[in-house]
């Protein structure tokens, strides 16, 4: 036997052992605000994969599935086959995203009717609970525990793109009295896109610095330059500037080179072309100016994104004369923004619907997947009514608050996934998008989705695909955007609010089956936002004929001779 045999069945007997005995795991994810975080734990005991009664929380929570010393009441996941231990992380991750009213824990049927009744008392309850019982923690080594601290556990990490972030760059092109900078802003996320109104980088200078001249952006404020007297004042005095992106179409003397784009951004997937921006400035300061410092504490200005402190990289170089040449920077700094949906919003943005064709039910959207109609916080419109748009108050800088149509589930987006027919070989889905705001059209609007079967896509009629394999060996995910100039547009509600298309997929051998649910999508994603899914117990299902085989007989048979008489006679 050679040294690799050896070696295997060693790491075969250890991995057996090691199930045998009972395995504990401590987990640590985001809380819904900047400094928290939720602490859980997992027990495993033998070969069984984990039930819900071996999580719990080790901190308080306020939630109508959580009891107050931690436990989870996912009952449903209980009366179906084991589920693979990162299914139920999944399950858990969007317990939070969404409670189950339906299905309470014992003992909390009060915050489930207030989740229904008073929602915005609800929202603060679990606020003050968050500030109180989720803070930043340590845990003692002597435990042989792990020790975390604020700082090294990075917000909002996507497992469907793990290097996903927004960079801004800052490059030192010149100092003396003043210094040239270039600024650039990078989209490094795979499907998540910057839409309008847009990016709003803001910094706090360390000293007194002032923003002379400005080309390719713009501060939204001058503030008070009255320090400097006569001749031209500074675009800027601001300690703290917001600056915006100018518009296509901005008067060339105020262009830079791939400027001026409103602040959208693509995602590098969606358009390589328009992933990026730049702007110039030139820095001074009012007084004698003692050189260039990098300011710091970053905000992108859009919801769900926080910024890390600035990094010193090595200096960007440019090409000259063709490439012959090459410039440097005098010195280049890279600020790393993130996104969180537990940040971005406090609830969900999108819902999923399911049916099939061989099962006449229809599941729709959970209730309350984004809001509760009649809540004081949500705003709808009943079906007949017509909102009085022009007497919506809209800032340019800022997105339009979401008025949907009136439904159960309260979203402003809905994804209904049909599995539509069979092949011998192939089977055959329908995806629908629908727009239920009536004050926003999505352009480049894209969906990721979550299914085994993507591996073997073999066409999708009417929406661009590509694939998101970030892990080489798994190709599962997939994401889906419009046709320029066809349905690239998602547009308002309405009869035209809506884009769809069918997808031809070959049948896996040995994992392919209609059985508990395998045709749905595990996961799906709107514009970068997890979608609330239906629950697995309420998945359509095959028929069940076996009761039914000799009734069925029976009545074909009665059927055919009723024919053959009516012919005789």
């Amino acid at each position: 036997m050679d040294h690799l045999a050896l070696v295997q069945q060693q790491i075969i007997a250890e991995m057996e052992k090691l199930y045998i005995e009972s395995l504990g795991w401590l987990l640590v994810i985001d809380g819904p605000l900047d400094d928290n975080f939720f602490k859980w734990s997992i027990r495993i005991k033998g070969h069984n994969t984990p039930h819900m009664n071996g999580f719990r929380f080790r901190n308080k929570i306020y939630h109508l599935n959580v009891a107050s010393e931690g436990m989870i009441h996912l009952p449903r996941l209980l009366t179906r086959p084991p589920f693979p231990t990162a299914t139920l992380l999944w399950h858990i991750y969007d317990l939070l995203l969404q409670p189950h009213i339906e299905v309470p824990f014992p003992g909390q049927e009060a915050v489930a009717e207030q989740y229904l009744s008073n929602r915005e008392v609800y929202d603060v309850l679990v606020q003050r609970w968050n500030k109180e019982y989720s803070r930043i923690w340590s845990l003692r080594s002597n435990q042989a525990e792990l020790k975390y601290e604020y700082g090294l556990i990075v917000d909002g990490f996507d497992p469907l793109d793990p290097h996903a972030n927004v960079t801004i760059k800052w490059d030192l092109l010149q100092s003396s009295d003043t210094s040239d900078v270039k600024v650039s802003v990078y989209n490094f996320q795979l499907y998540r896109h910057i839409e309008r109104p847009g990016w709003k980088i803001s910094w706090i200078w360390k000293a007194n610095e002032v923003i002379w001249g400005m080309w390719g952006a713009e501060a939204t404020e001058q503030g008070n330059c009255s320090e400097f007297k006569g001749g031209n004042l500074p675009h800027c005095c601001e300690k703290q500037p917001l600056i915006v992106d100018l518009m296509p179409g901005a008067p060339y003397n105020l262009q830079s080179k791939n400027c001026c784009k409103g602040g959208v951004l693509s995602s590098i997937i969606q358009d390589p072309s328009k992933y990026g921006s730049t702007f110039q400035m030139s820095i001074g300061a009012s007084a004698d100016y003692s050189g260039f410092q990098m300011p710091d504490n970053f905000t992108l200005g859009i919801p769900g994104y926080t910024c890390g402190l600035p990094k010193q990289v090595q200096p960007t170089r440019f090409p000259t004369q063709g490439g012959r040449r090459w410039t440097q920077a005098l010195g280049t700094w890279n600020v790393t923004c993130i996104y969180s949906q537990f940040i971005s919003a406090a609830a969900p943005k999108c819902c999923v619907s399911l049916s099939a064709f061989y099962n006449t039910t229809i599941v729709p959207c959970p209730r309350c997947s984004c809001s509760c109609q009649g809540s004081p916080a949500s705003k709808c419109v009943k079906f007949g009514e017509t909102p009085a748009l022009l007497q919506q108050k809209h800032d340019p800088n800022e997105e339009i608050a979401a008025v949907v149509r009136c439904s159960e589930h309260m979203c402003p987006i809905r994804v209904h996934w049909h599995v539509k027919q069979s092949y011998k070989q192939y089977w055959r889905v329908k995806m629908t998008v629908t727009n239920f705001n009536m004050m926003k059209n999505y352009s480049e609007w894209n969906l990721v989705v979550l299914h085994p079967n993507l591996q073997s896509l073999v066409q999708s009629f009417s929406f661009n695909y590509a694939p998101l394999n970030q892990y080489g060996y798994i190709n599962d995910t997939g994401m889906f955007w419009g046709i320029e100039f066809y349905n690239d547009m998602l547009l308002q509600e309405g009869g035209s609010g809506n884009v769809q298309s069918e997808m031809l997929m070959r049948k896996d051998s040995g994992i392919f089956t209609f059985r508990q649910g395998w045709a749905f999508p595990r996961r799906i994603l709107f514009n970068g936002d997890e979608c609330v899914m239906p629950q697995p117990d309420h998945y359509p299902t095959l028929p069940n004929f076996a009761h039914n085989n000799n009734k069925f007989n029976f009545i074909t048979l009665f059927s055919f001779f009723s024919f053959l008489l009516l012919i005789v006679f």
